[in-house]
């Protein structure tokens, strides 16, 4: 693979030349080109250790641990430095094929279909080989929409905020937000049901079940903290009583229903400190 060029320079969008700077980074696009014209800023972006994208109608082959063919369909494929090689569609978050990094990229054009309208009916053929294990991904495009080139620097470590270990430590850190009272005595507690979040006593020296989620959940979560009380009742003293505690976001109309069926309880709390209660308000539920 090319190293990343330290002076290097693409042309701009529409051709017209674009500079290097440390604050702006180079980019060359075309819209609609012809074939030739695709691969040539594909094979320059490859060599310059850019981001590399080409939006077309093509054929996608694999052949390797498994093989597969994709048939003719408008796609996104983008070529990464590290080697790596992604389709995507219209649809879904995850590609339709992939290449790990450390994959060699190869561009070519191939001859079409008899009778194409491209001058010698030559097609963009974009190649990823990796060698071991042997994989190898063919994109055939029959017609590109736009080719793009983009010197890309990122240096910054991904920051993870609102997670469950969030609002565990808001938790363990300020238990009385749970309820006045509470004491954590420990965090993922064995049972046969599984870990308990957060485990500790209220304020008369009863066992509380604390079951943290991150976002509006529904009934799988009631059932799961259900799950975790039944296990501790059947394990401890006979008279010991156990309170089961559902914190999250908030929680779908079925989930406390089931709440009140179970003689569970809820408490709405954000992962974050600095992110305003949602309270009883609309969103992504993790389970239902």
């Amino acid at each position: 693979m090319a190293s990343r060029p330290r002076d290097g320079r693409f042309l701009g969008v529409g051709g017209q030349s674009a500079g290097v700077s440390e604050e702006q980074p180079a980019v060359e696009t075309l819209t609609r080109p012809d074939h030739a014209a695709a691969r040539d800023l594909v094979t320059r972006g490859i060599a310059a250790a850019a981001v590399v994208t080409v939006v077309g109608s093509c054929t996608v082959d694999y052949e390797g641990r498994a093989a597969s063919t994709l048939g003719s369909g408008e796609r996104h494929l983008m070529l990464k430095p590290d080697g790596s090689a992604l389709v995507h569609t219209d649809e879904g978050q995850q590609p339709v094929n992939w290449q790990p990094p450390d994959c060699e990229h190869e561009v070519r054009l191939a001859d079409g279909d008899e009778g194409d309208d491209d001058a010698g009916g030559e097609r963009l053929v974009v190649e990823s080989q990796r060698e071991t294990p042997d994989e190898h991904l063919v994109v055939r495009f029959e017609s590109v929409l736009h080719v793009g080139a983009f010197d890309l620097t990122d240096e910054r470590d991904l920051s993870l905020s609102g997670t469950e270990a969030d609002l565990r430590e808001r938790v363990l850190d300020d238990p009385d937000l749970v309820e006045d009272g509470f004491s954590p005595l420990a965090t993922e507690r064995s049972t046969p049901a599984g870990a308990v979040d957060v485990y500790g006593e209220d304020r008369d020296g009863r066992t509380v079940v604390v079951e943290l989620k991150r976002r509006r959940v529904g009934p799988d979560a009631v059932g799961q903290l259900g799950r975790y009380v039944d296990a501790l009742e059947r394990d401890m003293h006979a008279e010991t009583e156990v309170r089961g505690i559902l914190v999250a976001p908030s929680v779908t109309d079925r989930a406390r229903r089931l709440l009140a069926e179970r003689g569970l309880e809820f408490v709405a709390l954000e992962p974050t400190a600095d992110t305003t209660e949602a309270g009883e308000s609309a969103g992504t539920v993790d389970d239902e």
